[in-house]
């Protein structure tokens, strides 16, 4: 329905005048209020002359060097007021950015949320998402964003709006935990309750809280309804009868961490309780006819995620989006977070990275999912110990694949061997090209573990390294049989058809039990990620393995292994 007779005319007339002029900006602002309240679809010429005047107010506000000058003073004044009367009459009409600003205008500007960061969340398009949703240009819209950017916060914002633009209907937030939940709760009912920070009441001054109860985690705005504006629950809780959402369903990080996220039981049992619980809470508004909307906000960790999957179900569908922002431009270099008060610059993330092992730093700072369908290592298939048995070994042993140039890294796992079970107490993870250095770090764990019987793979200089450590091993007193092997079969089927005496026969520490950043925690990292269906950047530790594999059946058929012998020998 386009603008009527009356209302064109007065448009136009508002075309021709100084809107910005106290005399005319009150009458502007009712104008609108209600193009609006007749026919909120037709809203976009009222839209483009309100951008116009503020950009028009801000333009003068902006203006420096005149700041003695009164006629500016009183300009510049009536710019403020007139800029404000907009952004409030817009945020009253549902648009979440002018709801976002004028939220928060009487705030310290240090403490404000959205607007130190709104270039930015703007810029990749998010708020305009969430208006999309507003306006029914979206059913479905997922968000994925690194910790402590503010996607919670955002959506505590929303929430807040939701409650005050539809009183009659009622929504839902969902997440895997109570604590999740209960922050957000206190989150939303303080932004609506707390009138000396937020300016809710002014916005929707019809409206105040009629109905709470803390333990349930729901609060009601306006008339009572069969449900509560505001909605809380966790998985697990119990939710059919006592929860409904007819405006929107907030799902968030279904997913608490890496570990659940490599579990693949784990990530069923996520997906299950949100298809046959979270989106069986959603019903049609009454005041609309529009059927429920969802908000889906998580770490990407696996392509069997929530979000995952509803990629896969939506593609294509016009009426679904995906966003996802990486910590890192990838074009400018550039941190995607640089907001004015509380981003991250890129050293920031820099030195995040620096101690969080590669998986996880991946899924939670660069929504790059796990490929978890073609991993050959799922968490779940690995064994595990805290303690070695009390028994004495069998023996000990180990493999060394070694390393010269390039981003190879050098593997040495050792195991402490118990009947048909090798336990892998201790390992070198390391990068480093430097012989003198592996020549030392090679010596140094085969003492450290009175290792008896290592095997070092002969391809690539790795005959050198082993009669080097075996000089050194021998000047110190240990007593270590140091052969080596040629690798003859093709590496990624060697890595196949070996993982699953690997599974079987290996043991590997409680991940309680090392550090992320340690050698053992980079092998586990290695491990962990290697994909039968992806391009693997470091393939070092499931090769290692794999190598140990056939080391133990060359020893226990006792085939030949030569000896190494000093090149320099006569």
């Amino acid at each position: 329905m386009a603008l009527n007779e009356k209302e064109q005319q007065l448009y136009d007339k508002f075309l021709e005048l100084d809107i910005i002029n106290p005399d005319y900006i009150d009458h502007f602002v009712n104008f609108c209020h209600n193009v609006y309240d007749r026919d909120y679809e037709n809203r976009t010429p009222i839209k483009e002359l309100c951008k116009k005047v503020k950009n028009e107010c801000m333009s003068v506000i902006m203006t420096r060097g005149y700041e003695d000058n009164e006629d500016y003073i009183r300009r510049a004044h009536e710019c403020n007021e007139a800029m404000w009367a907009i952004i409030k009459m817009e945020a009253q009409h549902r648009q979440f950015d002018s709801y976002c600003m004028y939220l928060e205008k009487k705030r310290n500007p240090k403490e404000k949320f959205y607007q130190p960061r709104r270039a930015v969340l703007r810029k990749h398009g998010i708020i305009q998402a969430f208006q999309q949703l507003i306006d029914d240009e979206l059913d479905l819209l997922t968000i994925s964003l690194p910790p402590g950017t503010g996607k919670t916060s955002l959506e505590k914002f929303f929430h807040s709006a939701v409650a005050g633009w539809f009183p009659k209907d009622y929504s839902l937030f969902y997440s895997h935990s109570g604590d999740i939940t209960r922050m957000y709760y206190d989150g939303v009912y303080d932004i609506v309750t707390n009138d000396d920070e937020y300016n809710w009441h002014e916005i929707f001054p019809d409206l105040k809280v009629t109905q709470t109860n803390a333990k349930l985690e729901q609060f009601n705005v306006g008339k009572y309804k069969p449900f509560p504006s505001v909605q809380c629950t966790s998985i697990g809780a119990k939710n059919a009868g006592k929860v409904r959402a007819s405006r929107f369903l907030f799902v968030d990080d279904l997913i608490g961490n890496i570990e659940e996220a490599l579990n693949k039981s784990i990530l069923e049992k996520r997906w299950n309780a949100y298809t046959t619980d979270a989106r069986q809470r959603k019903y049609t508004s009454a005041e609309d006819g529009v059927f429920c909307k969802e908000l889906v906000l998580g770490t990407r960790w696996s392509t069997l995620d929530a979000i995952g999957r509803l990629q896969a179900a939506y593609k294509g569908n016009d009426r679904a989006k995906f966003i996802a922002v990486p910590d890192i431009d990838a074009q400018t270099g550039e941190s995607n977070f640089a907001y004015d008060i509380g981003g991250y610059t890129k050293e920031n993330f820099q030195d995040i990275e620096r101690l969080m092992d590669e998986i996880s730093y991946r899924c939670l700072y660069k929504q790059d999912p796990i490929e978890r369908e073609g991993l050959l290592y799922p968490e779940e298939s690995l064994r595990r110990y805290s303690e070695l048995p009390l028994d004495e070994p069998d023996t000990i042993i180990g493999v060394c694949d070694t390393k010269t140039t390039g981003i190879d890294y050098m593997f040495m796992p050792i195991f402490y061997k118990y009947g048909e079970d090798y336990y892998l107490a201790d390992c070198i993870c390391d990068d480093s090209s430097d012989f003198d250095i592996q020549y030392s770090r090679c010596t140094d764990i085969i003492l450290r573990n009175n290792a008896k019987m290592v095997e070092f793979e002969s391809n690539a200089g790795g005959s050198r390294i082993a009669f080097e450590v075996q000089d050194r091993v021998k000047s110190q007193g240990g007593v270590c049989s140091i052969t080596t092997h040629p690798t003859e079969t093709h590496k990624e089927t060697r890595i196949i058809v070996n993982s699953e005496w690997i599974k079987k026969h290996i043991l590997f520490l409680d991940s309680s039990k090392y550090t992320v950043k340690s050698d053992y925690g980079r092998m586990m990292n290695f491990l962990l990620s290697y994909s039968q269906m992806a391009r693997n950047k470091h393939d070092d530790v499931p090769d290692g393995l794999a190598n140990f594999v056939e080391f133990v059946g060359r020893t226990l058929r006792h085939n030949h292994t030569q000896i190494i012998k000093s090149p320099f020998s006569r």
